[in-house]
């Protein structure tokens, strides 16, 4: 009895001990699960079953999952599985199967489905194990074996910008594509490509190198485009035709039909290069769009690019199976608060001459005009430039690629209305009152040693507010940033936002009052005054700081976007008292014989402004190059403020300019 009981005993441990060996066909699944959600392939892979891997390679079942997953670049991906409460007996063939789900994002959207997965019992020379029995539907469910992954895409229609009025400044447009017919020109083909170079401008060997793409090589009867034209260039379209094999197409294609006039402005775009794609991809775009490089084209890129469509399907499948999809949304079209016809009235203002103007409304914060000169064609980088035509922008020393109104520039005599404001406001300036000033140079004692103020011209030595504005006295306005101080004045000049950050609607480079401060440095203190010194502003700013005079003390931050805001960010900065002294002074520096800005005199119209010469000689230097700056406004109206500023100019030489813009548009 004893010993019957000892062997039953010990065949229940035996029977125990055979149970913990058998391997756990739920454990196996619920690790290879963990692995995927980890997107561990290398291990998955080793814990597939014998069979699936005689039918792939490690390095063929991990390249799949990481080219498909990240192709379609998928994020947040959850693969789950209920486990059973008890283990699952395997069928007679040693397999056990288990459903999961699969969900994850995609490009084109959510991808998720349920699938099943078995797993087989092999013998192995240490323990059985369960292996999974893997095929391409776990990738997604569509796929079968031998089945590929297409990635299609969807460009969006890109939106339009128009100005105030509804004028196009970048628009999609037609145009004329003109290009060859390989077969027809083979007969004469040296000469027929001499003829296309000079009438299209594009070298010889551009055109062959289009000519021998192999594609063009593979099916010569195939039109090759070499040149897309604005519909207005009549006389070239003519020429071209006449060309033998030459063919002329409508095409499709980003234009600007302001030109070189609101070049900097527009900005324009271009295909993506190498360093955008990382950027550009993390938002939805395709590989080969084109995307805003400069000006409202790039400030406005998200809005004007819409979103890409994509579709995700099986390659050459029939009937088509698309395992997601994404429709596209075409981009929004932009309306801005520029004017069309004073934009491209400052452009022919400035001329050849490097310069940049800038209109506001003075009263509603609008951007009316943003322009600099020279500048470019912007659909030259969309139709192409001609033969050597971008070196030689580029070699320019005048920077016609670069815009300027948002450049900071030393703003000259333009700045000592903001001076009087300061000194009005936070000093005992009365606007009335005389002071005495002898002689063209002034310094308060010898510790300035040989430096001196210099007055621009000979006047009367008894001086108020007034005069010292229709004269531009530097030495009157020097006098009143040292009467105030280093930090009044600092102070001041930041009460109209200059040296703080204020977000342009159009980015725009920071002002600066000083590199390391007024505090110590009366001789800079005083040149600040004046606009000298290391006082920066950009023509954007000027621009916005003289809307104060305007608008009885109340500067306003520009606006650029139609609706965008209902008004401008406000800036309460002097009293409408204060503000109105300044105006009127400012009106008789245009109307008095005796102001800087009265010549060209204008009749019917009455400006208010002034004008400003700044220096850019560097420290020790007798001369140096000047900038000629005016900024004026209509104080009937108060619909129309100019700051124009031309390099290697005086302010003389562009009063009339600036004047006769306020006379063509009004």
């Amino acid at each position: 009895m004893k010993l019957k009981s000892f062997i039953a005993m010990g065949l229940f441990l035996l029977f125990l001990a055979g149970c913990s060996d058998q391997p756990s066909a739920v454990d196996a699944f619920d690790t290879y699960v963990k692995d995927w959600n980890k997107q561990e392939f290398s291990s998955m892979y080793k814990q597939l079953s014998p069979a699936t891997k005689k039918s792939i390679s490690e390095d063929e079942f991990v390249e799949r999952y990481q080219s498909i997953y990240g192709d379609v670049e998928v994020e947040d991906l959850s693969v789950t599985f209920k486990k059973p409460e008890e283990e699952p007996e395997p069928n007679d063939n040693g397999e056990v199967t288990f459903p999961f789900s699969v969900s994850m994002q995609t490009l084109a959207g959510e991808v998720s489905f349920d699938n099943e997965a078995t797993l087989t019992l092999t013998e192995g020379e240490d323990a059985d194990s369960y292996g999974v029995n893997w095929d391409p539907s776990f990738i997604f469910k569509e796929l079968e074996e031998g089945d590929q992954v297409a990635i299609r895409s969807s460009v969006p229609v890109r939106g339009e910008i128009t100005d105030r009025n509804g004028e196009g400044l970048a628009v999609n447009g037609t145009v004329k594509q003109i290009g060859v017919v390989p077969q027809a020109i083979e007969s004469d083909r040296e000469k027929i490509v001499n003829e296309l170079s000079d009438a299209l401008k594009i070298s010889v060997e551009d055109i062959e190198k289009e000519l021998n793409q192999g594609w063009v090589q593979s099916d010569p009867t195939q039109f090759v485009p070499l040149k897309s034209v604005m519909e207005t260039e009549e006389g070239l379209i003519a020429d071209a035709g006449e060309i033998t094999g030459v063919q002329i197409n409508n095409t499709k294609e980003r234009i600007y039909p302001f030109g070189e006039s609101a070049a900097h402005l527009t900005g324009y775009i271009r295909q993506m290069q190498k360093e955008d794609l990382e950027k550009y991809a993390g938002k939805g775009y395709s590989s080969y769009e084109s995307i805003g490089k400069a000006g409202l084209e790039q400030v406005y890129e998200d809005e004007l690019h819409g979103v890409t469509g994509w579709s995700i399907e099986v390659k050459g499948a029939d009937p088509e199976k698309v395992i997601a999809s994404k429709e596209k949304v075409d981009g929004e079209n932009i309306q801005v608060t520029i004017d069309g016809t004073v934009q491209q009235k400052l452009f022919e203002e400035l001329g050849k001459d490097p310069g940049t103007a800038v209109a506001l409304h003075p009263t509603t914060g609008e951007t009316l005009a943003l322009t600099s000169s020279p500048a470019y064609n912007p659909n030259d980088f969309t139709l192409g430039f001609d033969e050597g035509e971008y070196a030689k922008l580029a070699d320019n020393e005048n920077r016609p690629f670069s815009a300027k109104f948002n450049k900071t520039y030393s703003p000259g005599s333009t700045i000592k209305p903001l001076t009087a404001s300061i000194a009005l406001r936070d000093g005992d300036l009365d606007p009335n009152a005389v002071e005495k000033i002898d002689g063209l140079t002034w310094r308060p004692d010898s510790s300035w040693g040989g430096y001196k103020v210099t007055r621009v011209k000979p006047a009367d030595p008894e001086v108020n507010l007034a005069e010292a504005l229709m004269h531009s006295d530097n030495i009157y306005f020097a006098r009143k940033a040292l009467e105030l101080g280093a930090d009044k004045f600092k102070k001041g000049l930041e009460s109209f936002q200059i040296g703080q950050e204020v977000k342009f609607p159009f980015p725009t480079e920071d002002s600066s009052i000083s590199n390391d401060g007024l505090g110590d440095n009366d001789i800079l203190l005083a040149d600040s005054a004046y606009g000298q010194g290391e006082l920066q502003i950009s023509p954007y700013q000027l621009a916005m700081t003289y809307t104060t005079f305007a608008n009885d003390g109340v500067m306003l931050k520009p606006t650029l976007r139609v609706g965008e805001e209902q008004s401008a960010e406000e800036y309460e900065v002097i009293s409408p008292e204060i503000a109105s002294i300044v105006s009127d002074d400012l009106r008789k520096v245009v109307s008095d014989p005796e102001g800087t800005a009265y010549e060209p005199v204008v009749k019917g119209i009455s400006l208010a402004g002034k004008t400003g010469t700044a220096e850019l000689k560097a420290a020790g230097e007798e001369e140096g190059p000047e900038n000629g700056l005016f900024v004026a406004y209509n104080t009937d109206k108060k619909d129309l403020l100019i700051a124009m500023m031309v390099e290697g100019a005086s302010s003389h030489d562009i009063t009339g300019k600036v004047k006769d813009v306020f006379v063509e548009v009004q």
